[in-house]
């Protein structure tokens, strides 16, 4: 006796080319910049005050030249207390930030980034266009593109 298949013929299904959804669809545009001559003080009460982990450091001519996070400044904290010295308005971003900083470009597939943040371990990229800071994309940003994605794509 052979196998009855009911499933009947089958057509092939129609999809619609998917368009790629880009990290310019979910950077950021209104940042939280810093400078290299700010005290490490007013940084940690700028990050406290808007719930964020850290921010790029701009020059004049907004060109990202570092970047700035909390744990840039708890290094600072712990070494001024280490020598038992009050947090110093010597101790600013320039002397506290990252200054080698990997960006992201805004034309990237949102799950490419995915796959940075993964593979580099970092909390957020500033967006570069012609040199100059035009966004910044986080985790949670890619998070958000998955959330809104599942209930379009995903089945």
């Amino acid at each position: 006796m052979g196998i009855i298949n009911f499933q009947g013929k089958r057509t092939k299904s129609q999809q619609k080319e998917a368009t790629p959804i880009l990290v310019s669809d979910y950077m950021s545009t209104k940042i939280i910049t810093f400078t290299e001559d700010q005290p490490i003080e007013e940084v940690i009460e700028t990050l406290i005050k808007h719930r964020i982990s850290g921010g790029p450091v701009v020059n004049d001519a907004n060109e990202l030249i570092g970047i700035i996070s909390e744990g840039d400044c708890i290094q600072q904290i712990s070494e001024s207390r280490y020598y038992n010295l009050p947090i110093s308005k010597k101790n600013t971003v320039g002397k506290a930030m990252v200054k080698k900083v990997e960006t992201i470009n805004a034309d990237m597939n949102i799950f490419d980034a995915a796959k940075q943040f993964l593979t580099s371990k970092r909390r957020r990229f500033p967006i570069l266009k012609n040199g100059k800071l035009i966004g910044l994309i986080s985790q949670k940003d890619v998070l958000k593109a998955a959330v809104q994605l599942k209930g379009s794509t995903w089945k």
